[in-house]
């Protein structure tokens, strides 16, 4: 935790000098010292030290300054730190202005020149001026703080990429946080830089990219090496298992993810089926922990998203969005899937203000009081309605069928969704419409059981319909089936013919593909269970395989 600030101004410096001393020599084990020489420069500190999120207990400042006086600069600087404590330093000739600015001003004390011995005439009146700040103190959030319109597509972009990759994060709203306001103009921002994001050095970044905050907040976007002996594409549960069996067994391995560890997985409020977790966990907790566990054995994480694959004899070289390649011997892709996308007029023009698609934990707060619809009948549909049930006012899940059992959906999750009083189950129903301006509004559901169209008022709309692998950028080079999920082991003949020819003796190993030396474990295979325990299982499995393939070369 940062140590609050006391902030003395002088223009004397003997007395400038002498003053900090002794607040340093009393107080300076719990607050910082910070001394300036003029009303001007004080301001300027007082600004940074504002944009930085720094507390500032006391001011303690002499009233007769060149240029601006001690009233005048607490006048100015009482506005960016109404709760701290004022002080004057004054000579007996200014008691009287020193009165008065205790009515204009408000200060709390004022202190006569000289203050010797300061175990009398200076440390019993600070003491009392702190200890009473100290009891209205709430220590401030030194994290990151992320100003945006509520509403505000690329403002969601951003919270879901740090809530995603576990960085703690303030949002403020521009239209309703009167703090907002004051910190872009701190900044020198204006409304049109927005999204903007403040970092706890005061730094500031506006509508950045990915790859920006992923270099700001330190994650690695540069590969240590050009060459490894495995390269996993892909964080989520198999991608971990895979890094962690991969390193523990010697192979040097760099994972590459795109978003953040944990894959669709890693977006689970509460996953209650996991072996070894009697009471469950979080997808962010369990991506957390084997994220951790496959560094501490050795794997090397980076974020990016690979683009192609080129083969250079037996050699997988993999392409970054940056143009940067990277060569290994064994290449892993654990992609996993991607949430289809919903096709109604005005889902596409509101993604991201008001329609999400998958659980977007951090949204969940936002949609406090509020109507939300969950669009969906497998778990991750269930574990998010009963996500969302602990804010919304009532969540609505729509769903196709007449069961959500036949929808793929754990009877565990069923009976809770039933107990719960503010969650509705709306069968043979879907949204044929999302109405709003600048965010969602309503919905438009049409119900098939009786031929019905209804609207209703919502703010949140999440949308969770069944996934597509992502695989367009192996698709030219690997066998999938018609759904693009890559083929594996005996089904790769099942594709009638691979872009590659297959070239060995060989049969292809249980998870290789159509081209030797890369293998696919989790969602993304064809014919996967779909299931975070079956894509573990698998991203251990295919380093087997992968010992077996690196022995014959």
């Amino acid at each position: 935790m940062k140590k609050p600030i006391v902030l003395t101004v002088d223009d004397d410096q003997e007395v400038l000098h002498a003053i900090a001393r002794d607040l340093r020599h009393e107080y300076g084990d719990r607050f910082r010292i910070v001394r300036v020489d003029s009303g001007d420069r004080a301001l300027e500190v007082v600004r940074q030290v504002k944009g930085s999120n720094d507390p500032v207990a006391l001011m303690l400042v002499d009233q007769r300054m060149p240029g601006m006086t001690g009233v005048e600069f607490l006048s100015q600087a009482r506005p960016l730190f109404p709760d701290t404590k004022r002080a004057l330093l004054t000579a007996y000739a200014d008691t009287e202005a020193a009165i008065r600015a205790i009515n204009d001003v408000q200060i709390d004390y004022y202190l006569m020149k000289p203050w010797d011995p300061p175990e009398q005439h200076l440390y019993p009146v600070i003491d009392d001026l702190l200890d009473d700040w100290m009891a209205g103190y709430v220590p401030p959030f030194e994290g990151i703080r992320l100003i945006s319109h509520r509403w505000s597509a690329s403002a969601y972009d951003l919270r879901y990429f740090l809530s995603r990759n576990l960085v703690p994060y303030q949002w403020l709203d521009i239209e309703t946080n009167p703090e907002a306001p004051e910190l872009l103009e701190q900044a020198g921002l204006t409304q049109k830089g927005l999204p903007a994001l403040i970092f706890a050095d005061g730094s500031v970044l506006t509508q950045p990219t990915q790859t920006q905050m992923a270099e700001k907040i330190g994650l690695r976007t540069r590969a240590e090496l050009p060459f490894y002996d495995l390269i996993i594409v892909g964080a989520g549960p198999a991608g971990l298992a895979a890094a962690v069996y991969g390193s523990s067994e010697g192979l040097r391995t760099l994972v590459v993810e795109r978003e953040a560890p944990g894959g669709q997985a890693g977006t689970s409020s509460r996953i209650e089926n996991y072996l070894g977790f009697p009471a469950g966990l979080s997808g962010s907790d369990l991506a957390r922990r084997g994220t951790a566990q496959a560094q501490r054995l050795g794997a090397e994480f980076l974020t990016g998203e690979v683009q192609a694959v080129r083969l250079n004899d037996d050699y997988k070289i993999i392409q970054l969005t940056d143009e940067t390649e990277l060569s290994c011997l064994a290449l892993l892709i654990a992609t996993g899937v991607q949430y289809r996308r919903l096709d109604a007029p005005g889902i596409e023009r509101l993604t991201g203000a008001g329609v999400y698609y998958g659980g977007a934990l951090s949204e969940a707060i936002s949609m406090t009081g509020a109507e939300v619809y969950i669009v969906g009948g497998a778990n991750s549909a269930g574990q998010a309605a009963m996500h969302f049930a602990r804010y919304a006012r009532r969540v609505t899940l729509l769903v196709r069928g007449d069961d959500l059992g036949k929808s793929g959906m754990s009877q565990y999750l069923i009976d809770q969704i039933g107990e719960t009083e503010n969650i509705r189950v709306w069968r043979h129903s879907s949204v044929v419409e999302a109405l709003g301006n600048e965010h969602l509004e309503a919905l438009c559901i049409a119900h098939s059981d009786t031929g019905q169209q209804e609207s209703v008022p919502a703010q949140g709309l999440f949308i969770f319909i069944g996934a597509t692998p992502h695989t367009a950028w192996v698709a030219d080079l690997l066998a999938t089936d018609a759904q693009s999920f890559v083929l594996t082991g005996q089904d790769i003949n099942m594709a009638g013919r691979a872009p590659t020819p297959w070239g060995l003796q060989r049969e292809p190993f249980w998870l290789e593909t159509s081209v030797p030396g890369i293998f696919v474990a989790g969602d993304v295979r064809h014919r996967s269970m779909k299931r975070i325990a079956s894509a573990t299982g698998e991203g251990a499995m295919a380093i087997h395989f992968i010992h077996q393939y690196l022995g014959g070369l």
